[in-house]
Parts: C-alpha cells; structure tokens; sequence
C-alpha cells in the first residue's frame, strides 16, 4: 500500500534537488560559514519554521512537470514510496548520527593522510550542490586524497 503523503514528499523533494527545479544554480561558497551556507536552497538550510516536508511542498512541480518527468517516472517513485514506507528513513539518517561518534572519529583517524591508490570515480550531476557545500573539498578529493581520480560531473 502507497502513503500518498510520502508519495507526494519524495515527488516535491526529488523535484527540488533536481536540475529540473529552475532556481537549482549550485556555485561554490567562499566559506562554510552561517552567511555562505545560507545562499544554498532552502532543502539544505531550512526555514527555522518548517520541518522539510513543509519546504519541499512549496516547490511540488505541477501536474505537466510530473508527467514530462523522465529521470524519475511514477512507477519508479512507488518502488521508492513503498520500500521508504517499509523501512523509514533511519538508514539515511544513520550517516549523520554518526558524524559525532567519537569512536567513529577515532577508527577514521587511522586513515588520516593516507590516499586512495587505486582507479576511484567521482559523479555528481550539474545541479548538485554537494560538491559545493565545503569549499576546497572537491579539489582536495581529486588531487590529495584519491591519486588516480576521474570526476565526472
């Protein structure tokens, strides 16, 4: 069974974070900083009054968006519907739970300076502002941490 108001979430936040959405124009930031950071769609830095469903809602592509959609068709979007009403969001969220794990940390500390030495591939597409958010991220990845990097974005 589809929740429609999951459904209908996953449409507007997908839609949002696309290349479809017009306003979605990533540039790098000067700095990771609170002013930077705010130039970045609101689906990054929300609004301090609305959670992210009531963010995303605000850019819900029309019904003639929807259809002309071919990246992420509505048979698609009911696989990732039914299996996010299955499981929920914890595995996403994990990742972030564990930025602060201090025991995490420690064990990531072991690999500090040392590269990846093998063929590593980098994608991103046009409209991803995650290559942008920390700057001087993407570079170091290609030329300090990864010797033998290809990016494609």
């Amino acid at each position: 069974m589809l929740h429609k108001g999951l459904h209908a979430f996953l449409r507007a936040y997908y839609y949002f974070k696309s290349a479809d959405w017009k306003q979605n124009k990533p540039f790098p930031l000067k700095a990771r900083t609170a002013e930077e950071l705010a130039k970045m769609p609101s689906y990054y830095v929300m609004n301090l009054d609305k959670g992210m469903a009531e963010t995303v809602a605000l850019e819900m592509p029309s019904a003639a968006e929807i259809a002309a959609c071919t990246w992420l068709t509505e048979p698609e979007l009911n696989v990732y519907t039914a299996e996010y009403s299955r499981t929920g969001f914890q595995g996403g969220l994990q990742a972030y739970r564990c930025i602060f794990d201090t025991k995490l940390i420690a064990e990531l500390r072991l690999f500090s300076d040392r590269t990846i030495d093998v063929p590593a591939c980098f994608i991103a597409g046009t409209s991803d502002w995650g290559i942008y958010q920390t700057p001087g991220a993407f570079e170091g990845m290609k030329t300090k941490a990864c010797t033998q990097c290809v990016a494609f974005i």
